[in-house]
């Protein structure tokens, strides 16, 4: 039986995930975590997000949860995500990370923890987004030439990041799969009089309204035909249930960082 925590277990994304748990096979909840002013800490978890009685208390120290659990699972913040994956690793336990925003310091921070660790981290950990990034690599290895590469993505209101971190894998794969480097070709924002598009420029652009739970759309633009990559979000229960994935998967790998695509088994394709 594996054993996992949930960290930020009162917010919309620990919530989903509490509730993916509930009858999966193999794993159990052992430990949820807030900020110390959250108004959820020292009750059930499972009232606080509307379940039955768990007999899990929403605690706020992770020093405290810590010892119960075999894995630690994040969505949050950049800050307490790092200082919370220093205590994992000091702990050899494992760590599934789905916060996004982190600066390129903070990820090489997390690259540098990570070795010493069990770690997915993954900005999107849909099924389908992963599929996604796949397919779009294939694309761009053929369509190497003649081709506008533009990203659209579209969040709700409340997101603090921009552009997402979807979004931005999106374009490190397309990237990657043309030779180009992302950070002399991304193109994050147009006004004005700005002349014709290059051939290398990679558009990522963001949109933010409303209640949207995610959209990316990336477009591959040629003269005389246009082909669009479209996933859409319905709800946050597939980010939940891929976060709920990689927990079972990662307690028995060696120490290292992974993403959703090994987690699925897609690197092989």
């Amino acid at each position: 039986m594996v054993k996992a925590i949930v960290s930020g277990a009162a917010g919309r994304m620990g919530g989903r995930i509490i509730h993916m748990m509930e009858g999966v096979p193999g794993l159990s909840l052992v430990g949820a975590l807030e900020r110390p002013d959250h108004p959820a800490v020292g009750k059930d978890v499972g009232e606080v997000v509307g379940l039955p009685k768990k007999g899990v208390t929403v605690s706020a120290s992770l020093e405290e949860v810590l010892p119960q659990g075999e894995v630690l699972i994040e969505f949050t913040h950049p800050e307490p995500t790092l200082e919370h994956l220093k205590a994992v690793a000091d702990a050899g336990k494992a760590m599934v990370i789905g916060t996004t925003g982190l600066s390129p310091e903070q990820i090489k921070d997390l690259h540098w923890l990570a070795e010493r660790t069990r770690v997915v981290y993954a900005p999107n950990m849909s099924v389908g987004v992963n599929l996604m990034f796949k397919v779009v690599e294939k694309i761009a290895g053929v369509l190497t030439e003649g081709y506008d590469v533009e990203i659209v993505e579209a969040h709700h209101r409340l997101k603090k990041d921009a552009p997402s971190g979807t979004a931005l894998k999106l374009a490190q794969v397309i990237a990657q799969a043309l030779g180009r480097d992302l950070n002399k070709v991304g193109v994050y924002a147009r006004h004005g009089l700005i002349g014709e598009r290059t051939d290398q420029e990679i558009g990522i652009q963001t949109v933010r309204a409303g209640d949207i739970t995610g959209e990316h759309t990336v477009i591959f633009g040629g003269i005389g035909e246009r082909l669009e990559i479209i996933h859409r979000a319905h709800n946050r229960d597939n980010f939940a249930k891929g976060a709920v994935r990689a927990a079972l998967w990662i307690v028995d790998q060696e120490p290292g960082l992974y993403d959703m695509q090994d987690v699925l088994g897609l690197k092989e394709l």
